[in-house]
């Protein structure tokens, strides 16, 4: 089976490193769950012997994210939003059509916000012991405390060591890993050395435990395949994403010890999964954040100032807004009098852009109020509509002036980002069933780039 090597060039100028094995009808696309580098994934038996069944059915694409492995380390560490960007950036790079996506844990929540984004591009996604957020919450008893974060930010200090590659196998071993154990702590060690260093191991667990996928799990029409083993934690957390999901089948295996043997069953599953004839899907729904904005008091400034001068300020106004969405890459739906009515595929170039335009069109002396929601999104006549966007219109409008407010979906989806929030509180939206968690954007240092 043939190896090829490559870097995938982003639109930020990073450099994503991806590799290639083997060739056939099909394209694998597999994401490593922890910070790894695919120069050694190869190197240890159980993961070579894992590759090479997933290799056995077509193309094996792998790639580092960035910040680890044979990816740009001189980066920002990637939002779910980035890692999403980047994978597609490799993909189209490398000319893939249909892809299968593999990945479990984190990975799989990456691979399903892609499903999500560009409905219909996926022939299927795979996700092995799905886990859409990693911190436990009163409605996700499965998660970690906030104990167990800081008993693991510990245990990261020791990255790159025989100590810690000790201590990881061990806590896998609880949940039923097996592992050759001198093999295998010098594989681990030498391989997260090569991955990345303890500061960057560090703040990537940071990131994963305030992430949130949940939110955009319906929006995933692809045909899913989640393989849990029968223990209380991988089941529950399976059963929960099939759940939001709707349309995906659920495999569940005996508790396994996860050797090399127990690999079999699920690949069969996997291979069997990916064969199988589907009816065609029809795709009238998308995930998408939108953006609304509003200039605050405007029937009082143009009263003020006179039809005149109103038709020239409001045109300097639409000039910023159109020049910020170009920037980070919004797609603008709709403008009505002063307000603008935008999408965007992430939400931190949402939020992003809502800050850019609040700042400047400040100097022309007006604010306006901004509200970022993500959701599923239905496609009428070509254009993106439904209850999500009004959602969207019911955040907006009760913004204060200046302040961009946002969705508890975005909130969770952002994390990474170098946003913070404060709690706005819950708030009921007209039209729109249930309470809403609301949370402020708070101001801060602005990104010299999208």
């Amino acid at each position: 089976m043939g190896t090829t090597f490559g870097y995938a060039r982003t639109i930020d100028d990073a450099y994503i490193g991806y590799r290639i094995d083997g060739e056939g009808p099909v394209d694998i696309v597999h994401q490593p769950d922890w910070p790894g580098n695919i120069d050694f994934e190869w190197d240890e038996e159980w993961s070579a012997t894992w590759f090479a069944g997933l290799g056995s059915m077509g193309r094996l694409i792998m790639h580092d994210h960035r910040g680890v492995g044979l990816s740009s380390r001189n980066v920002s560490l990637p939002t779910l939003e980035v890692r999403v960007s980047d994978l597609f950036g490799v993909l189209d790079g490398v000319g893939v059509q249909a892809p299968v996506m593999v990945g479990s844990l984190s990975t799989g929540a990456v691979n399903a916000l892609a499903c999500a984004s560009r409905p219909g591009y996926a022939r299927a996604l795979v996700w092995l012991d799905p886990a859409p957020r990693y911190a436990s919450a009163p409605d996700y008893p499965w998660g970690r405390t906030a104990t167990d974060l800081a008993e693991e930010l510990e245990k990261i200090a020791t990255w790159g060591t025989e100590s810690y590659a000790t201590w990881f196998w061990q806590d896998q071993a609880e949940t039923g890993f097996s592992f050759d154990a001198a093999d295998a702590v010098a594989w681990l060690a030498k391989t997260s050395r090569n991955a990345c260093t303890p500061d960057v191991a560090r703040d990537l667990a940071r990131i994963w435990f305030d992430t949130d996928v949940r939110g955009a799990l319906p929006s995933v029409r692809t045909p899913t395949l989640l393989v849990a083993h029968d223990e209380k934690d991988s089941l529950g957390q399976a059963r929960m994403v099939a759940d939001l999901i709707g349309s995906a089948e659920l495999v569940v295996l005996p508790r396994s010890t996860w050797t090399i043997d127990d690999q079999a069953p699920v690949l069969d599953a996997i291979r069997g999964f990916i064969g199988a004839e589907r009816p065609r899907i029809e795709l009238d729904a998308i995930l998408r954040t939108v953006l609304f904005t509003d200039i605050v008091d405007s029937t009082a400034r143009q009263a003020s100032v006179g039809d005149h001068a109103w038709k020239e300020l409001i045109g300097k106004h639409h000039g910023i807004v159109r020049d910020c969405l170009a920037r980070w890459r919004g797609s603008e739906n709709d403008t009505a009098g002063d307000g603008f009515y935008a999408t965007f595929e992430g939400p931190a170039r949402a939020i992003r852009c809502a800050q850019e335009i609040t700042d400047r069109v400040r100097r022309l002396g007006i604010q306006i109020r901004a509200g970022v929601h993500t959701g599923e999104c239905e496609l009428i006549d070509g254009k993106v509509g439904g209850l999500a966007v009004s959602i969207g219109a019911r955040v907006a409008s009760l913004a204060a002036p200046s302040e961009v407010l946002v969705s508890q979906t975005v909130k969770d989806l952002v994390a990474g980002s170098g946003l913070s929030f404060d709690d706005a509180g819950a708030h009921e939206l007209k039209g729109v069933p249930d309470r809403w968690q609301l949370y402020r954007v708070v101001p801060g240092d602005r990104p010299v780039r999208p």
